[in-house]
């Protein structure tokens, strides 16, 4: 048993949260209680992309990996980390995004920003070009912006300086 499902039982928790990807992965389809909604609760931006930086010179590995790419999802992943540029996040706030791309080529965004306790949330969808991911997720991150994201992640950033 993986070592954070053991401490529901060494810790005595009622729960945790983890990947159902990687539970199904390991055969322990039966430990999955249940599946966070993603309007609620939004992965981390890039969640799950895989990307891979190849050496200069190296220009016939780089030629075969040119055609595995997915451009659907490096849209969806390049408007969810531009969002998070927008807001000027990082891995320790909690800014959720999520990209999909419909079956006309278009480009969803879903994303959320939430205060620490939970009490407070501001979220929003926009959907536009797969072709200008960038725009998407700058335009998202600045209705986010205008429903008081910033003074959500100022107050985070704060008491993170703080509690240092």
């Amino acid at each position: 048993m993986p070592p954070r499902l053991k401490k529901i039982e060494t810790m005595g928790l009622d729960a945790v949260v983890l990947a159902a990807a990687g539970l199904r992965r390991l055969g322990l389809d039966h430990a999955i209680g249940e599946l966070l909604p993603l309007d609620l609760f939004p992965p981390s931006p890039g969640q799950g992309a895989l990307g891979i930086q190849v050496r200069e010179g190296s220009g016939e590995l780089a030629e075969i990996l040119s055609r595995v790419g997915d451009t659907a999802v490096a849209a969806q992943v390049r408007a969810e980390r531009a969002l998070l540029a927008e807001l000027h996040g990082g891995c320790s706030v909690p800014v959720g995004a999520y990209g999909e791309t419909g079956p006309d080529g278009s480009l969803s965004l879903f994303a959320q920003v939430t205060s620490l306790d939970g009490a407070r949330r501001v979220a929003g969808s926009l959907s536009g070009s797969a072709d200008e991911p960038e725009k998407l997720g700058a335009a998202l991150a600045e209705e986010l912006i205008d429903q008081g994201a910033h003074t959500i992640l100022d107050e985070i950033r704060e008491r993170t300086a703080v509690s240092r």
